[in-house]
């Protein structure tokens, strides 16, 4: 008789998981509350659905800050050249892109999400719309989960409802909660991924100007940590865009470092070249105040800004303009500062880091150490990468290696 799978939660990792413990001979039922699955996959890459990276072990592994070596043998089973296989057998040609990002040809994230629930149907996997309160656990052993609507007795319970990132998607920190229950440690949940807050209110001056193409520069303490290039958004509390939810992944001491961000705005010229058009730019508006003289090389919402920052007086005429304050603005142009004062809630993130603590899961298997058929999988385990496809290659793995084990730990 073939064993009974309960999977808490119907996203990449969730779908994953009950897809192969079906695969692999399991009866099994999977809970989820929204009425649609992948709702968060769905809006992933702009819509896009970065699914995964066209990379093997090491890259996969050096692009997990937060506790990447829990991951090597779920990464060593099922890297980002299988997740491509996967897909593609499943019928979704794939497409790899800068960075090595792989997206769906059709560039729409509902082509995968389709995938699956096509694939979890023709494994006759049974789909329930339901809410998981709890779980059963019966002598230190998972025995199913309690529901709103109903219990659901099983051999094993795969948790896998998510971080507590964007919550109208339905990650709201449950599995958090159940796991914590059974005894689990949750380590502190903060957005990785996520919006920066600045000091003062240089950004919100520029609230909705979006810049492409520019370098940016992080410096923690003083000390270079990170560059890109890219295109960011000025919001009303900070910066955003995705610039800076790149960035955001290697900021992980707010509570113990300071951090600056420097935006090269004309990335494409070095020094000497952007002088030189400086100096061309300030011969055509020599008679002109300071304040017009920058709208060939700004968007109007920056001058202004940049006008108060260089500290040339608004109304000095061009030409009058000495050799110092221009190389102040040659300054200002190549490395803009922005001071960061935090990220903004984790609520507002696309990754949660933190979750379920890692010495307390099998890496292998991923069941609970603490509790038999227990098993975890995706953004719930304190695990997280940066952008690029890596997070959802995570769910991807996890989920693989809790569906596999939760199969044949029961299988007969």
């Amino acid at each position: 008789m073939s064993k009974t799978v309960v999977v808490v939660g119907g996203g990449p990792a969730g779908m994953m998981a009950a897809i192969t413990a079906a695969e692999r001979g399991a009866k099994v039922t999977l809970l989820e509350p929204n009425e649609r699955l992948g709702k968060k996959l769905n809006i992933t890459g702009k819509g896009r659905c970065n699914v995964t990276n066209n990379a093997g072990l090491e890259t996969l592994l050096a692009n997990v800050p937060g506790n990447g070596k829990f991951l090597y043998s779920a990464f060593s089973r099922f890297d980002g050249r299988d997740t491509m296989a996967f897909f593609e057998g499943l019928g979704v040609p794939l497409k790899t892109e800068r960075g090595n990002r792989v997206f769906p040809v059709s560039d729409r994230a509902f082509d995968i999400s389709a995938a699956l629930e096509r694939r979890l149907k023709a494994l006759q996997v049974t789909l329930v719309r339901d809410r998981a309160v709890s779980l059963t656990l019966k002598e230190g052993t998972a025995r199913g989960v309690k529901g709103e609507k109903g219990d659901y007795p099983a051999d094993a319970v795969i948790l896998a409802t998510g971080g507590v990132s964007y919550p109208a998607t339905g990650s709201t920190g449950e599995g958090h909660r159940m796991a914590a229950a059974a005894g689990h440690t949750v380590t502190p949940l903060r957005g990785s991924l996520v919006p920066l807050r600045e000091k003062g209110n240089t950004c919100a001056r520029m609230q909705g100007l979006s810049l492409r193409n520019v370098g940016l520069t992080v410096f923690e303490n003083d000390k270079r940590l990170y560059t890109d290039f890219g295109e960011m958004l000025f919001t009303h509390f900070g910066v955003s865009g995705p610039l800076i939810l790149s960035a955001s992944a290697h900021m992980r001491h707010f509570d113990k470092k300071n951090y600056r961000l420097e935006i090269d705005l004309k990335p494409a010229l070095d020094e000497p070249t952007l002088d030189k058009r400086l100096l061309s730019d300030f011969e055509k508006y020599s008679n002109s105040d300071f304040a017009n003289a920058l709208k060939d090389l700004l968007p109007q919402k920056l001058i202004p800004v940049m006008v108060d920052a260089s500290g040339i007086p608004p109304h000095q005429k061009v030409h009058g303009i000495t050799r110092e304050q221009r190389r102040e603005l040659l300054r200002l142009l190549k490395h803009f500062p922005v001071d960061i004062a935090g990220p903004s809630p984790v609520t507002d993130a696309i990754v949660t880091a933190g979750g379920v603590k890692i010495r307390e899961i099998n890496p292998t298997t991923m069941e609970s150490k603490l509790v038999k058929g227990l098993h975890f999988a995706g953004e719930l385990i304190d695990v997280d990468a940066y952008t690029g496809g890596f997070n959802l290659q995570i769910a991807w793995a996890t989920g693989r290696a809790a569906g596999e084990a939760a199969a044949e730990e029961y299988s007969e």
